[in-house]
């Protein structure tokens, strides 16, 4: 039964990050909405850490990146980084099919549910460091709160308190994905997979290179 768990409370977190992250992402193109940056960026990390807090006991990942650098690192199984990450790509499918389906085509159509996009001023190169930096500070955060005996205990929120701040610095350069999963899910759905080799390997490398030089300075400490 466990393997089920963990893939359902994957699923759920992920689907809940996709499809809220997603909402607000529609609602920038909203007139009548107002939304911008800072609400986008809330969105994403006070649902991000809601989540993690609510499932962290079974899971709390959310994000493949996440999950092949806690492998990495020795911290969860190959068969529990599969489960995760089937949960995760999953969850964000299904998320991003129902923000096709419930809200205004336009909205839709204007974002394909996230706004994932390089600037023309950014080149391939800089937002690849840029997606990969961000997610390396989650991963730190992920690994000296939640994987680490001795961090704080204080659940999902240092985790979406980086998903903000990372969104609020990066996210009108790159979309600020750190996740594979949240741009694989929408991709997916409008068939149209623009910049999916950046926002599949640079959340990764970062990933594994935070979990890394965590592992290093913090746990092989010890």
């Amino acid at each position: 039964m466990k393997p089920a768990r963990e893939f359902v409370a994957e699923l759920l977190g992920t689907f809940a990050l996709t499809f809220v992250g997603g909402a607000a992402i529609m609602q920038t193109r909203n007139v009548d909405a107002g939304a911008g940056l800072v609400e986008v960026a809330l969105a994403h990390g006070l649902v991000y850490a809601a989540m993690v807090s609510a499932l962290m006991k079974v899971s709390g990942n959310f994000n493949p990146a996440v999950s092949i650098g806690l492998l990495v690192t020795g911290r969860i199984s190959p068969m529990q980084a599969v489960t995760f990450i089937g949960g995760q790509v999953a969850g964000a499918v299904l998320a991003a099919l129902s923000l096709k389906s419930l809200f205004p085509a336009a909205l839709w159509e204007a974002t394909r549910g996230t706004r994932q996009m390089v600037s023309l001023d950014v080149s391939t190169g800089q937002a690849f460091a840029l997606e990969a930096i961000a997610t390396a500070f989650l991963m730190t955060a992920v690994m000296g709160t939640l994987n680490d005996t001795r961090g704080p205990k204080i659940g999902g929120l240092a985790v979406g308190l980086v998903v903000t701040v990372n969104m609020l610095a990066i996210g009108p350069l790159t979309g600020a994905s750190m996740n594979p999963a949240r741009t694989i899910g929408p991709m997916i759905i409008t068939g149209v997979y623009e910049g999916l080799a950046l926002y599949l390997t640079a959340p990764i490398v970062g990933a594994v290179v935070g979990a890394l030089i965590y592992r290093h300075l913090m746990l092989d400490a010890e």
